[in-house]
């Protein structure tokens, strides 16, 4: 930022603008140990000479004048190079008048910006106020060369909306701000442009400082310079101007465009000390907020008449006297400062009185005086050229309009407070709970151990036991086996090798019997195969005939499919053709009567919604046509076509029918519904998976469809697309699905437990705004859902979204730029806040303070309510406002 020590009118980068300023005293040579402040700008109470720049130009002769006047020369004559502008007395005698800046009927608009107000706009920029005033005859370019707004031919654009320009540029939106005022001065009464119903706007005097304020005037934040451009058409409209014999368009009343700039800047000082040994050294202080409040006033001041010249009776003429009154006080006031009169009359015209603080105040000044060339109106040429001369005597004292910002710097140490406080809490209650949480991880631990143990020990206790009662038994088993062999063999009298030759005996038998079975089975299968071979040989010479026969059916089934589709296609293609051509015709034969550039905007519009527009007509889209000559199932079929081509075409005419209610029940009983949802299994074309997704989200608007969604694991589906697309369409497609679903009330444990709820929250990577909207609206149906089953009583505890970690993007994104984005989040807090199981978490997440904003600066009604009745009904949240001392 430039000094704010200004030498009057001196524009950045450029030469001399005017006179140089009184060189400041330097400071005396600090004695050995003492210190000495360098503040990084003037001292604030100085003020700053500056005398009142003063350009003339000169218009081109017009129609008139070339016919009237073509035998005479022009009563003026400019020498640019030297500043200097001759009034021609006769054809040999002349007077020489010298101004800050003389421009030709050639300089251009940007040249008269540049040399008379941007130097102001600079300084007003810097903090010191300013002003622009334009006087002349009337006819003579005043209004072109101020207000001209440029619409056609940007290059002329005036001093207003180039001054608009720089400041929009130079300040920043986050700390600075911009309101716009835009008055007229009509038979000395002040009425607002901005709002004509207020035409008696009262002008206030602080008696101390003598300071003007106009308490009644509208004022307009300015955020763009479109906005901007708007205010001053209206403006226009609603200023009075006449058709007299001087001009067509003749102002009636004096125009005042007043912007009021409000900057915070951060000011710190470098503390010098000097040692006794000679070593210097260098202390920053700590900055401290200042706010800078300038105005920049633009004047168009009506035009100067004689009556007799312009033709004006009745209601002009009262105009025309009003005007000439009011010229000659300001000429009057003029007149006195440039003599260093004691008094001034500022208070005989309203105009004198807002012009106070612009001549003889503490504003910085310039002054365009506009002439013509034509020697008819030398009188008037010449009382315009003395009133520049005089204005360029007035000495202004220019003063930066400076204050310490103590309520901005109180505002940030309570919020830093407050959340030194808050994370001081947090994190001993995290303390708390990580110790609470160990202990009883230790506690669950060593019980699990001793369980275990025990459970371990009693196993292998009852395992050997059972292994050493088993071996007992067997052991006995044995020997009763043992003694009673013993004892048969003891009665009978035989011994061990007959009863072995007998069980010999009986196995041989057995084998030669099963060698038997085999042989005659072998007999049989050998008799099979040859009656086989003999009834297979005679067919052989068929069999390939019908297997070609079968091949070359399947070749043709497989053109004709192909076919088939590259029809569908084509005709599609017709369609849709034939009906942009039609809609594209409609636009133009429309836009031969309106407007110019209407033609082409509407009919991309009208081409983008043409299916709608031609239900209300009464007339078949291109999508419906084609659904009944093909046929649901036939397009449905296409969806498993092998040609990517084909198969993209039919997912998109699929998803447009999809958008209209009245198909989306034929398309899921028809099966459409698990078409879409393989195709988003299946294949990885970004297209596909995201015009299969937008479909989905079209199904996903009635309830009807929700539950099947579900049920064929549609979300995750849906999960899985989310984690792996990256295209921002895609993303908000698969978004705007999850957040249909999330507001059914029937189906949230399983969206959250099918991985919906992390999905949803993954997807804010992507950052693009329409993305982020389409999360926020589901995160607001699962909010609203969620309260509406806690007051049913079906839900008790935490929100699903809070365990999920939502809360600290919901937080991140209340005060989001995005309007659509913010109304969610401002709508899913208040849901969230409605239950004391949340309060805890939302206090110590800082939502409470977004609460507080949102019940107090919300556009919409309904939510405004909606948070204030949350945070009077919620005992955590009045506790907490108690505790912080924040009277609500």
């Amino acid at each position: 930022m430039a000094s704010n020590l200004h030498r009057n009118g001196a524009q950045r980068g450029s030469a001399k603008f005017d006179r140089p300023l009184k060189p400041r005293p330097r400071a005396s040579s600090p004695s050995p140990g003492s210190g000495f402040r360098r503040p990084n700008s003037a001292t604030r109470n100085d003020a700053v000479p500056g005398r009142v720049r003063v350009a003339v130009r000169l218009r081109p002769r017009n129609a008139e004048e070339e016919m009237a006047d073509a035998d005479f020369g022009d009563c003026v004559e400019l020498q640019p190079e030297l500043k200097r502008l001759k009034l021609r007395r006769n054809n040999w005698d002349s007077d020489t008048f010298e101004f800050d800046e003389v421009l030709t009927q050639s300089a251009s608009q940007k040249r008269v910006y540049e040399v008379v107000a941007k130097p102001v706009v600079e300084s007003v920029l810097d903090g010191y106020n300013g002003t622009v005033m334009a006087y002349g005859q009337t006819g003579t370019g005043k209004t072109f060369t101020l207000g001209q707004l440029g619409e056609g031919d940007t290059s002329s654009r005036g001093i207003m909306v180039r001054s608009m320009e720089d400041i929009l540029a130079d300040l920043s939106p986050a700390t600075d701000s911009v309101t716009v005022s835009y008055l007229q001065l009509y038979m000395e009464t002040l009425q607002d442009l901005l709002n004509p119903a207020n035409d008696n706007i009262p002008i206030v005097e602080d008696p101390r400082t003598g300071d003007v304020s106009l308490p009644g005037a509208t004022l307009v934040d300015i955020r763009d310079q479109q906005s901007f451009l708007e205010l001053l058409r209206i403006g226009e409209a609603n200023r009075v101007a006449a058709n007299t014999k001087m001009n067509t368009e003749s102002s009636r009343s004096h125009a005042m465009l007043t912007v009021h700039i409000k900057r915070s800047v951060v000011e710190s000082e470098d503390i010098v000390s000097t040692s006794q040994n000679g070593d210097v050294s260098h202390l920053i202080k700590p900055s401290k907020p200042l706010v800078r409040k300038s105005k920049l006033v633009v004047v168009d001041l009506a035009g100067s008449e004689r009556v007799h010249k312009s033709g004006s009776e009745g209601l002009m003429l009262e105009e025309a006297k009003s005007i000439n009154l009011s010229l000659s006080s300001l000429g009057k006031c003029i007149n006195a400062l440039a003599e260093n009169n004691a008094h001034v009359p500022f208070r005989d015209s309203k105009l004198t009185r807002m012009l106070r603080d612009s001549f003889g105040g503490t504003a910085r000044t310039s002054l365009i005086v506009t002439i013509g060339p034509s020697p008819r109106h030398r009188g008037e040429t010449s009382s315009t050229i003395l009133f520049g001369q005089r204005a360029m005597k007035v000495e202004n004292m220019l003063k930066i309009k400076e204050e310490f910002d103590y309520k901005s710097l109180s505002r940030k140490l309570e919020i830093q407070l407050d959340k030194l406080i808050a994370e001081n809490e947090r994190q001993q209650k995290s303390f708390e709970d990580d110790i609470e949480k160990i202990n009883l991880e230790a506690q669950c631990r060593i019980m699990e151990a001793e369980r275990k143990f025990a459970n371990e020990f009693e196993k292998e206790k009852l395992k050997c036991q059972m292994e050493y009662m088993g071996i007992v038994k067997e052991l006995e088993q044995k020997l009763v086996l043992n003694q009673d062999r013993h004892d048969c063999h003891a009665d009978n009298g035989e011994g061990p090798a007959q009863s072995s030759a007998d069980e010999v005996a009986e196995l041989k038998m057995l084998l030669e019997t099963e060698s038997n079975r085999r042989k005659a089975a072998e007999e049989e299968v050998a008799r099979l195969k040859w009656q086989l071979e003999k009834y297979t040989q005679p067919e052989e010479g068929g069999c390939f005939e019908i297997t070609k026969l079968h091949n070359l059916l399947e070749d043709e089934a497989h053109q004709k499919k192909k076919l088939e589709e590259e029809i569908i296609i084509l005709r599609s293609q017709l369609l849709q053709s034939n009906y942009e051509i039609e809609q594209m015709r409609r636009c133009l034969e429309g836009g031969s009567s309106g407007s110019t550039f209407s033609a082409t905007d509407s009919s991309v519009t009208q081409v983008r919604h043409s299916q709608f527009k031609d239900a209300a007509n009464g007339q078949k889209s291109p999508v419906a046509t084609l659904f009944e000559q093909v046929g649901l199932q036939k397009i449905l079929s296409l969806l498993e076509s092998d040609d990517a081509n084909v198969r993209i075409h039919a997912v998109k005419v699929v998803a447009n029918l999809a958008a209209e209610e009245a198909n989306q029940k034929r398309i899921v009983e028809a099966g459409g519904l698990t078409s879409l949802l393989m195709l988003l299994r299946r294949y990885e074309d970004e297209t596909v998976r995201r015009v299969a997704a937008g479909a989905i989200a079209n199904l996903a608007m009635n309830e009807a469809n929700q539950e099947l969604i579900m049920a064929e694991g549609g979300i995750t589906l849906l999960s899985m697309a989310a984690s792996d697309a990256e295209d921002p369409q895609t993303l908000r497609m698969v978004a705007g699905a999850i957040a249909n679903l999330c507001g059914n009330d029937k189906i949230l444990m399983t969206l959250r437990s099918q991985g919906g709820i992390k999905a949803l929250l993954g997807i804010v990577r992507c950052g693009h705004p329409d993305v982020l909207s389409q999360v926020a609206r589901g995160i607001a149906n699962f909010a609203k859902c969620e309260s509406r089953a806690s007051n049913q009583g079906i839900k008790t505890g935490r929100s699903i979204l809070i365990e999920d970690g939502a809360l600290p993007w919901i937080v991140q994104n209340a005060n989001n730029e995005a309007a659509p984005i913010r109304r969610h989040i401002e709508l899913a807090l208040c849901h969230l806040a409605q239950h004391e199981a949340n309060a805890k978490d939302m206090i110590s997440g800082g939502a409470l303070w977004e609460l507080v904003r949102i019940s107090t600066d919300c556009s919409r009604e309904d939510i405004r309510s909606l948070a204030h009745k949350t945070l009077s009904s919620i005992t955590a949240f009045k506790s907490e406002l108690r505790r912080l001392r924040i009277d609500y």
